[in-house]
């Protein structure tokens, strides 16, 4: 099955100006990529043992429901597997009667939220949710999720959910596209389930354009968000390339993705490793959010993570070595020169993933309408954006430094396969810190995930 591209028609090509700038980006991408696979060969440290993740059974295979983007476009990275059931409503009394997929009482068991949660935090405070075209169904879908698992209610009408386009205005609303929809319904309803009394707030762009989407930014923080979540990514050159007003090797929006104070994250992608870092995740301003496969088991925390790597599609937890980006101070892994991403992480294979519900039928992807089990990093982003809001970070929070200087109060993920893709063309060692979940620090699950809010507040 083809999945839409969520991207219109007569996208503009780059220019000539951008095209003379091309040698000069692939030949210090090629040189990064040459001295990252050096270090993956010579330093691959071995993985401890960790419970594996759990068996898939005989589920349908996860639908991407955007495509690759084209140069200058961004795409949402959901991953959804449809279930048995289009049923609207469950008896949130009756546990096996309720949807497949983590619901909030399993996400706040997982991540030690839920005294937080019985303490109210994140009453009174935003998340921002920046994405791109409409989700005309948005706040009814919302309603039947929260319904479904006895949230309250969370309306336009009571001030807890508001929908604006990307200039801030209720009207008019970008175009519907239902690729994006259920993107839409995964970010809102994974907030919910993290932080059931946080407001959300969210920006639908024009389109998936840097631009469009860069204002979206700027808006959901001018409208008082306490932390964006962000759930599209694009190769980061790709998105230089093809941006002429692109100074220092960053485009020239980048600076709509830094707000001192307000914690931005960006899902890491879900192709595994890259050697091309995913943007806006890249930057250093942002926290970079990876992906594990969670499932309970026996131990004191009632959970185990891994890793989330290939299972029946290609596609696993983003992990790339910035060449375009400085290694910035705050982070010491040797098997990258620059920037390496990601930063923490939380559940994001589609197996292990959180019930969704999104009555638009998005008929690219095969998909009806109705309930889901969603995950994809951009399931861990809005998961850990709540967080962020839940924990109310000191005022000057810019980057992901906070969580390296508190990463004891994280959840260290190992273990699981490597997100290295067979047949990609950018296999590392599966044992290498860039695609395994070692001890410590590595790319595809960062320092780990959060174990309540702790690490979170600096």
């Amino acid at each position: 099955m083809t999945p839409s591209t969520g991207v219109p028609a007569g996208t503009a090509t780059p220019s000539p100006a951008s095209r003379r700038r091309l040698p000069r980006r692939l030949a210090a991408a090629t040189a990064v990529a040459a001295a990252v696979l050096g270090l993956l060969t010579a330093a691959s440290p071995a993985s401890s043992g960790a419970d594996s993740p759990p068996d898939t059974g005989t589920a349908a295979a996860p639908v991407a429901v955007c495509t690759t983007p084209p140069p200058g476009q961004l795409a949402c990275q959901a991953e959804v597997i449809p279930t048995a059931s289009t049923e609207r409503a469950f008896t949130a009394r009756d546990k096996a009667a309720l949807p497949a997929g983590y619901g909030p009482a399993d996400i706040q068991s997982a991540y030690n939220l839920a005294a937080a949660v019985r303490a109210h935090a994140g009453a009174g405070r935003t998340i921002g949710i920046v994405d791109a075209y409409d989700a005309p169904t948005v706040e009814a879908d919302l309603a039947v999720y929260r319904s479904t698992y006895g949230l309250p209610p969370c309306t336009g009408a009571d001030g807890c959910f508001r929908k604006v386009n990307e200039q801030g205005a209720a009207a008019p609303l970008p175009a519907a596209n239902p690729s994006w929809a259920v993107e839409i319904s995964l970010d809102v309803e994974a907030v919910s389930a993290a932080c059931p009394d946080c407001r959300i707030l969210l920006v639908e762009g024009d389109g998936a354009d840097t631009a469009s989407l860069a204002d979206s930014e700027d808006t959901a923080v001018r409208l008082g968000a306490d932390a964006v979540s962000n759930s599209y990514s694009a190769p980061e050159t790709a998105v230089i390339d093809n941006d002429l007003s692109a100074t220092d090797g960053l485009p020239a929006r980048s600076a709509s993705y830094d707000h001192p104070g307000v914690p931005i994250l960006a899902a890491s992608g879900d192709s595994g490793f890259q050697l091309d870092a995913p943007y806006p995740a890249d930057l250093t301003s942002v926290i970079a959010v990876g992906g594990t496969s969670l499932a309970r088991d026996s131990s004191r925390r009632g959970w185990s993570e891994t890793a989330w790597g290939p299972d029946q599609r290609p596609s696993g937890a983003g992990a790339a070595c910035s060449a375009h980006i400085d290694k910035p101070a705050w982070q010491h892994d040797a098997a990258c020169p620059g920037r390496t991403v990601a930063d923490v992480s939380a559940d994001a294979d589609p197996f292990t993933g959180l019930a969704v519900y999104d009555s638009t039928p998005d008929p690219a992807d095969q998909l009806p309408g109705g309930w889901l089990r969603a995950g994809g990093t951009s399931a861990a982003t809005p998961l850990v954006g709540a967080m962020y809001v839940m924990a109310g970070p000191a005022a000057g929070i810019d980057s992901a430094a906070g969580l390296y200087a508190h990463r004891a109060d994280l959840n260290d993920v190992v273990g699981g396969p490597s997100v290295s893709i067979p047949g990609s063309g950018q296999e590392c060692p599966a044992t290498s810190t860039m695609c395994a979940a070692v001890r410590g620090y590595d790319a595809p699950t960062g320092l780990g995930s959060p174990n309540g809010l702790t690490a979170l507040r600096f």
